[in-house]
């Protein structure tokens, strides 16, 4: 049985989504936002960095995911002081998550595969990822469902 975020992913990846820009979308979600020109951008992150050699795309769009809520986007706003410890956390989270497969890449995970998702693996992670950035963002005082101040 799937829980909200499972059947947000399958969603998202009938819609066509990769992995990266589903971590973007469920964060603008929780914001109640939409940024089309972030969520395209998340779209260079998929597959590992297009060939799968890179890492994968459920990490590197948590970390936008992350800096959306944390990160400097103004001239005169400040990122917030933990990102740099949110963003070890969650990394050290998915070293971890994927040692069974092999590592961090995009190519580890799918087990030398390339271009299609796993559907298991790919799910999960990016389910477990969502519930992760969540943890990190509740442990350093920020509100998922509030983002930084829009201009």
């Amino acid at each position: 049985m799937l829980d909200d975020a499972g059947l947000r992913v399958m969603e998202l990846a009938g819609k066509g989504y990769c992995c990266s820009q589903m971590m973007v979308v469920m964060a603008l979600d929780e914001m109640g936002r939409e940024d089309p020109d972030l969520v395209r951008a998340a779209g260079g992150l998929c597959n590992g960095l297009g060939d799968c050699s890179g890492p994968c795309g459920v990490l590197t769009g948590s970390v936008l995911a992350l800096g959306l809520y944390a990160g400097k986007g103004m001239d005169m706003e400040e990122p917030v002081d933990t990102l740099p410890v949110m963003l070890e956390t969650l990394r050290d989270w998915f070293e971890g998550r994927t040692m069974e497969y092999g590592g961090t890449t995009c190519a580890a995970i799918l087990d030398g595969g390339c271009g299609q998702p796993h559907p298991t693996r790919c799910g999960g992670l990016v389910a477990e990822a969502n519930a992760k950035i969540r943890e990190v963002l509740v442990d350093n005082g920020l509100d998922p469902a509030e983002g930084r101040e829009l201009p």
